[in-house]
């Protein structure tokens, strides 16, 4: 069960402020004592942000990743970047998005920094406020590393990760973090080709230190690469294999298809909390509380309002800020009109 009706929330990633944007462009001429207030303030600014929307669970708005994914790289041993095969001109898509050959067998010492996140979050955010931290899984970590030698194909790749990604989460879990989004939209762009139920078991495994110990939720998305979608839009493809993942809360899109598979919600309703996208960030009509309220009586004659979650489609990195906090802001809008209804 949801702590509220119609809890409303985010997926992870906030946009950059400005200043960010360019500093981190610009990182040769800033100290250490620099970059360390320049990351307090960025994620001070992403926390008042998701506050004044008035959200009921908030995130540290991913301020310290370039990128949901690749950012973990840094922290991964074993990796050398490789663009050989980057496409630098023309229209954005995810063929001009950096790959790393894999040259040694993938370790990562110093942890994947969630931790840091965490702990950061935990002190920056008001007294009482939900929080959630993010993490990719490893099926999805592994998108953008070329075996090489070292191992067959991705689905080895995958495997060298999740006890990596495990880790991470058994970390996360002994601090006591009330809630852990398990980002894995590869899943959800492949299921339509790949194996579903072996991707339920390496999802399982993964998450295992954290089952009944926190909240944990999953977030399946087809892509949002520069505003890019690159999946086959349906969820279809996910039953009924997806409904054994051990998973207390799990998040799709949905505005992006247009409402079109709300009644597939009704499944998964019968196992888990189900956290619906109700905000479209890949397009920047701004919706208003009257069109989030309608999309959420929408999922009510399939998810319970008990159980039901509202959320943008996918992260609000690729949004401009300006956009971003005013989609929030209708939408806790919205979500608190239909509430009044119930």
């Amino acid at each position: 069960m949801q702590p509220v009706p119609i809890k409303t929330t985010v997926v992870g990633s906030m946009p950059f402020p400005g200043w960010l944007e360019f500093a981190s462009q610009n990182l040769s001429q800033f100290g250490p004592a620099d970059i360390h207030e320049m990351i307090e303030d960025a994620v001070t600014a992403s926390v008042h942000d998701q506050v004044a929307a008035g959200l009921d669970v908030i995130s540290d708005g991913e301020q310290t990743r370039f990128d949901f994914n690749l950012s973990f790289y840094g922290y991964i041993q074993g990796i050398q970047n490789n663009d050989t095969e980057l496409r630098r001109f023309g229209p954005p898509a995810h063929d001009q998005r950096g790959k790393h050959n894999i040259i040694e067998p993938l370790t990562a010492p110093r942890g994947l920094g969630v931790v840091e996140e965490y702990l950061r979050l935990k002190r920056l955010a008001p007294s009482g406020q939900g929080l959630k931290v993010s993490i990719p899984g490893p099926y999805t970590l592994s998108g953008r590393l070329l075996p090489g030698n070292l191992y067959k194909d991705r689905w080895e790749v995958t495997e060298a990760l999740l006890p990596i990604v495990k880790k991470e989460i058994s970390d996360l879990v002994a601090l006591g973090v009330p809630e852990i989004c398990v980002d894995e939209p590869s899943m959800s762009c492949y299921a339509y080709r790949e194996d579903t139920k072996r991707f339920v078991d390496i999802f399982n495994r993964t998450v295992a230190p954290g089952v009944g110990k926190t909240r944990l939720s999953m977030h399946l998305c087809f892509g949002n690469y520069k505003g890019r979608s690159v999946g086959k839009k349906t969820i279809a493809p996910m039953l009924p294999d997806f409904l054994d993942m051990t998973v207390d809360e799990l998040h799709s899109e949905m505005t992006i298809l247009n409402f079109s598979e709300v009644n597939l919600l009704e499944r998964f309703a019968e196992k888990f909390d189900v956290a619906v996208g109700v905000i479209d960030v890949k397009s920047y009509y701004i919706e208003t509380p009257d069109d989030v309220a309608e999309r959420i009586r929408k999922c009510l004659p399939y998810v319970p309002a008990d159980k039901l979650a509202v959320a943008p489609d996918c992260g609000l990195s690729q949004t401009a800020r300006w956009a971003a906090k005013q989609k929030l802001a209708n939408m806790v809008a919205g979500a608190k009109k239909v509430r009044l209804e119930l």
